[in-house]
């Protein structure tokens, strides 16, 4: 594989075209008019117009995608996250064409695609499921029916949703009906399938997934697992590993449950299950993400495995390199998206132009971004701006090297989700370890967000000191964190 294309934008473009450049391939970005002036496009070695700005029109036509690849010699695609990255129709048509899909077979995206199919995939390996329908359901009395046995409150799912679209919480009998139809249309108008199910409603989750890693010779290692609970409008906003929840053992059952998952589905490459975890620590399959997920990096970091040069190995048909009992988590990670969003305002979209854009360095701390300053936030496309991600010996000084790093960080000209950030680094519900999915509902305060200058100033000065003296006194794995950082910061685009 010489060269491939990352049919995708922004900051998981350049992420890819990093690793592949490194590895010596050459690559090449699409982009849309919009696009024109974006990093990905000087940073790769050949670039193409296929559009306008609107998805439609560019990032998701196939046809101007596949053209470009023959044009252009293309040995490999690399669909990224979102867009094409889980649309069976597109991995087969790329097939078909000779070239190299760097990503799972079109079965495997199919299945997984929809929670029930997927459901019904996973059963011979005996996975914990959340009690509930592993079938469509559309007749509103057998629902209710069925909603009054698992016991109140349900949650009504769209079986091809996602991002919390076609989902309802139903807490009472008296709801039920007028919530069964508002998840069905919502399921019809986003997915053009209205096909719900009902499963018990756990009150307090933990979002737990588990990335894992297959060949083509039947090898899949698990990489351990990710905490994504910290959520606004059911998607992630911060991401960490390892939680501070999972024990050995859990651990173990999971990753064996998420192996269970990939064998059911035969899985190749880059994959993550995701699992609800409730109070007791009773964990339920929930879904399987088909490709790289947008958290990624913090797995790279306690496992010091690149994800991406994984997925384009697997792709040219090598073997795993290593084994289950060969990853080991060293430290910990936090990851928090910065979108983007006025955290003030319900986390509405802000759009406009970075009149500052100056990003976080030093020791530990690695942002994947496709902005530069004076460049517009279009409102064609999701509002993240970068991913902001820290590495420490422990959770606590991942934790002081966020709160660092989100300090240094400069963004003007929109409103961004740091401020929230900081407010979840520094609330005792998450330092405790102990939130759950509900965290920005029970606590978070838009007011808290404003410190007193003379309060910050301090904060800062003793973050300062800290960060002064881990330096100082660093040795082992902090020493692995200049060698992790310079690889994302050298040729940065």
């Amino acid at each position: 594989m010489k060269k491939i294309l990352i049919a995708n934008r922004g900051e998981i473009a350049l992420r890819v075209m990093r690793s592949a450049k490194e590895m010596g391939i050459e690559t090449v970005a699409i982009y849309s008019e919009a696009d024109r002036l974006s990093p990905h496009v000087r940073y790769a070695n050949e670039a193409v117009c296929i559009g306008p700005a609107p998805s439609k029109d560019s990032y998701l036509r196939m046809d101007k995608i596949l053209k470009v690849c023959k044009d252009l010699d293309v040995d490999g695609i690399h669909p990224g996250y979102g867009f094409l990255s889980e649309n069976a129709d597109f991995a087969r048509l790329v097939e078909a064409e000779g070239i190299k899909f760097i990503g799972p077979n079109p079965e495997a995206i199919e299945i997984m695609g929809n929670k029930l199919a997927a459901k019904d995939a996973v059963k011979q390996f005996k996975i914990p499921m959340v009690p509930g329908t592993d079938y469509a359901i559309d007749d509103l009395d057998e629902a209710k029916k069925i909603a009054q046995d698992i016991g109140f409150p349900i949650l009504i799912k769209a079986a091809a949703g996602g991002g919390g679209k076609g989902m309802r919480i139903v807490q009472e009998v008296e709801s039920f009906e007028e919530q069964m139809k508002l998840a069905v249309s919502e399921a019809t108008s986003s997915f053009g399938d209205g096909s719900v199910f009902i499963e018990k409603y756990i009150t307090s989750p933990r979002h737990i997934e588990i990335q894992i890693i297959a060949d083509n010779f039947g090898n899949i290692v698990h990489l351990n697992e990710r905490e994504c609970s910290i959520q606004r409008r059911h998607q992630k906003v911060i991401e960490e590993a390892p939680s501070a929840i999972i024990t050995p053992e859990i651990r173990k059952k999971m990753g064996n449950a998420a192996v269970g998952v990939a064998k059911a589905c035969n899985y190749v490459g880059a994959g993550t299950v995701e699992f609800l975890v409730d109070e007791n620590l009773n964990f339920y399959f929930l879904e399987m993400n088909t490709r790289l997920q947008v958290e990624h990096p913090v797995t790279e970091f306690i496992c010091h495995i690149d994800l991406v040069k994984e997925q384009i190995r697997i792709a040219r048909g090598e073997k795993l390199s290593y084994k289950q009992q060969d990853i080991t988590i060293k430290g910990h990670a936090i990851e928090a998206r910065i979108y983007a969003e006025d955290p003030r305002n319900n986390f509405l979209p802000s759009i406009g132009r970075l009149t500052t854009y100056i990003p976080p360095l030093g020791k530990g701390v690695r942002v994947d971004d496709g902005y530069e300053e004076g460049m517009e936030v279009s409102i064609y496309y999701d509002p993240l701006i970068s991913k902001l991600i820290v590495f420490g010996k422990t959770r606590e000084k991942a934790i002081s090297r966020m709160l660092r790093a989100v300090e240094e960080y400069r963004i003007t000209g929109v409103k961004t989700t740091l401020p929230f950030c900081r407010f979840v680094m520094e609330h005792e519900a998450f330092r405790s370890g102990h939130f759950d999915t509900h965290f920005v509902g029970n606590y978070f305060d838009p007011e808290k967000m404003d410190v007193d200058k003379s309060e910050e100033q301090l904060i800062a000065a003793l973050l300062a000191a800290k960060i002064f003296s881990e330096t100082k006194n660093s040795n082992g794995i902090e020493d692995q964190e200049s060698e992790v950082q310079s690889n994302w910061k050298r040729n940065r685009g």
